[in-house]
């Protein structure tokens, strides 16, 4: 990373796993740009990264890569383990309500190879 404020460069995206490593439906936690990250392979070989710390779960050990993966409709989600709370695996968006959110990440496979990125801006 550079001295810049603010500066995203090519070599911010960090290779954490082979995609052949990730379980489907099952998080893993790595440690990636110094943040615990919750990293999620779905049935459709998709692969989510969201922050693994669950804001419901102020008094628990664990994370949002403990939950339960599923789908409402079209939308992949993972469910904290102490509330069920349900979390867009997209963009952090509490599905249960709307004013929490947990960061998201920017995820890549390349070559076989899970490599996760900058957080992702929130949507207005």
């Amino acid at each position: 990373m550079t001295g810049r404020p603010g500066h995203r460069a090519a070599e911010e995206w960090q290779p954490v796993c082979r995609m052949a490593e990730l379980e489907v439906d099952r998080g893993v936690t790595a440690l990636v740009h110094g943040q615990a990250i919750a990293i999620f392979r779905t049935g459709d070989d998709a692969v989510y990264a969201l922050g693994n710390h669950d804001p419901f779960a102020r008094h628990t050990a664990g994370g949002i890569s403990r939950g339960i993966v599923g789908r409402r409709g079209e939308t992949p989600f993972v469910a904290s383990v102490a509330h069920r709370h349900a979390f867009d695996l997209r963009n952090g968006r509490c599905l249960d309500d709307h004013h929490v959110t947990v960061p998201a990440y920017d995820v890549k496979v390349v070559e076989g190879v899970v490599l996760i990125g900058s957080r992702k801006v929130p949507a207005a």
